[in-house]
């Protein structure tokens, strides 16, 4: 259970790597607009809030890889409460995401549906 938790927990871990490209990085191209739903106008107008939301899931993928590695260094304690506290910020947000705009269920679900595998498989492994 612990290595397909950390798996599914370094799948979410790219794809908020992705997000955060997208959304920092690229968002006002058209690939990303389409993406996203939004005209060149809205991404020009929401371009600083991309940019900083971005990051926050940049920094959810950093402390996900860092409880990786810590796991995999044999300090276990540490590195699992890091995946949680990453995973968990992961899946919170998606939910957070349904809950408040249910037009994006689907985000919401490409986004939370690794870091819930990987909460209950750790979980498990526990």
């Amino acid at each position: 259970m612990l290595i397909a938790g950390l798996t599914f927990a370094a799948l979410a871990a790219v794809l908020h790597v992705y997000i955060f490209a997208l959304e920092s990085l690229s968002w006002t191209s058209p690939r990303t607009r389409a993406v996203f739903g939004t005209t060149a106008e809205e991404a020009e107008t929401t371009k600083a809030l991309a940019f900083n939301q971005g990051f926050y899931n940049l920094f959810l993928a950093i402390v996900t890889v860092v409880g990786i590695a810590a796991v995999s260094l044999d300090h276990n304690t540490v590195g699992i409460a890091l995946i949680f506290a990453g995973v968990g910020s992961m899946l919170a947000a998606a939910l957070v995401l349904v809950m408040s705009s249910p037009d994006k269920a689907r985000a919401a679900v490409v986004q939370g549906v690794f870091p819930a595998v990987a909460v209950v498989l750790l979980a498990l492994s526990l």
